[in-house]
């Protein structure tokens, strides 16, 4: 790490703001979108092939939710390490590099093998998958200055969403017509085509580094120019990175929960067939994408009106937050498959949605040359909740029978609510970015 009060690189020219350049820079959204995509059904294949792999290996709810848990062992640790590495090499090497590993790891269980190599296979993809996310948020903010962010920002973080809605009945037909496996080869090719197409299209873009921003309306933090290089501690103890985190976290520990257990719920514990399922889970996906587009159009839409961050984005977190609480907690109020199916819904889907918010407000936070460190500490600390998550509902339904389902809901909703208190509390990335950066 670079010492505080280390002066920061300076370059002549103010970023290219012509049409060439805007065309450029949705070029490479739209390329990590995909990389989202297919990071995200490489994580819900095990979910979807829940029932088959079970009945296969022969696995109790606690192993199988172990080998889910197993994804996160080392994806955390990953994701910290490299999002360090990402202020000093550049993003667009990173990515090719964890799309290529991707594909590697899904061989060895595709292969064959027993429960043993289904987790180190999904140890090897949860290492190479973990930095994913700020990695491709930090590409992704360079093309854009801080008053444009909040729409690529969003639209990376619905990569989650298409990469499930997709996945969900394509994997599906897949593993109930060839198998388990074969699904595994399927998003092999998959992630060995993205990388490619990467190799050839991609790009770091001009803000990158502490080149000039351009001019912002809101009334945030000090601009790119003007910010040193704090010591990441400065950072990573203000009240808005650890209230984004927080309430990250336990917006994470609703995804995860999705990615493991979400079919098995609406196939076991609701009844519904395994289709149905498959839809309902692409419906969750969508409605939180939805979500995610609106969150982004309306804190793009405060801010260029003069709205603080604090506002824009921690209020407007902190209520999708609370809604998602609310639904989850309302989970065993009600009588009847299809109002406990809609809650359902409504919980996850909000619930999981917060992604966006605490990437542009810890983009706004941390200068340039700290974003790689910052996005990537936080992103380690969140995803621990998918180490959590599928372990703590396995013994949950070994313990409750199907009734554990409904546990983790509440659960899940008395999580949220916690982190909606902490995103309506602690975020205000203008007032702490003064401070870390002064």
């Amino acid at each position: 790490m670079t010492a505080a009060g280390t002066a920061p690189r300076q370059f002549d020219k103010t970023p290219p703001a012509g049409r060439g350049a805007g065309a450029r820079a949705w070029t490479v959204t739209a390329l990590l979108v995909v990389f989202m995509m297919v990071n995200f059904a490489d994580k819900s294949v095990l979910g979807l092939a829940a029932e088959q792999i079970r009945t296969d290996m022969g696995l109790s709810a606690t192993d199988f939710g172990l080998a889910n848990s197993a994804f996160f062992l080392l994806f955390s640790v990953a994701g910290a390490a490299v999002g360090l590495l990402a202020d000093r090499v550049r993003p667009k090497w990173l990515l090719l590099a964890m799309a290529l590993l991707w594909s590697i790891a899904q061989t060895p269980a595709a292969l064959g093998g027993g429960l043993a190599v289904l987790i180190g296979s999904r140890v090897m993809l949860g290492a190479a998958e973990g930095p994913a996310f700020p990695v491709a948020q930090q590409a992704a903010m360079s093309w854009f200055p801080n008053h444009r962010r909040n729409l690529p920002g969003a639209l990376v973080t619905l990569g989650v969403t298409l990469g499930v809605i997709t996945a969900a009945p394509g994997l599906t037909w897949v593993i109930n017509h060839h198998g388990w496996r074969a699904a595994l080869w399927v998003l092999a090719a998959v992630g060995v085509l993205w990388a490619v197409a990467w190799a050839l299209l991609g790009a770091d873009g001009p803000y990158r580094t502490n080149t000039p921003e351009a001019p912002s309306t809101t009334s945030g933090p000090v601009s790119d120019t003007a910010a040193a290089r704090p010591a990441y501690r400065r950072i990573l103890g203000t009240r808005t990175w650890l209230g984004t985190t927080l309430a990250y976290f336990t917006s994470y520990w609703t995804l995860a929960l999705m990615l493991a257990w979400l079919p098995s719920y609406l196939r076991s514990g609701l009844g519904h067939s395994p289709s149905a399922s498959a839809n309902l889970v692409a419906l969750t996906w969508v409605l939180g994408g939805l979500t995610l587009l609106g969150q982004a159009a309306v804190t793009g839409w405060l801010m260029r009106r003069g709205v603080s961050s604090r506002w824009a984005r921690g209020r407007v977190g902190s209520g999708l937050l609370f809604i998602g609480a609310a639904a989850c907690l309302a989970v065993p109020l009600v009588d009847g498959t299809a109002a406990k199916t809609a809650l359902l819904a409504v919980g996850l889907g909000l619930g999981g949605s917060f992604a966006a918010v605490a990437v542009t407000t810890i983009t706004e936070l941390a200068p340039p040359a700290r974003r790689g460190g910052a996005l990537g500490t936080m992103n380690a600390t969140v995803t621990t909740a998918g180490l959590i998550a599928p372990a703590v509902v396995g013994h949950l339904l070994d313990t409750q029978g199907e009734t554990g389902y409904q546990s983790a809901i509440v659960l899940s909703g008395a999580l949220l609510l916690l982190g909606a208190l902490a995103a309506l509390t602690l975020i205000d990335p203008a007032r702490d970015a003064t401070r870390a950066n002064t």
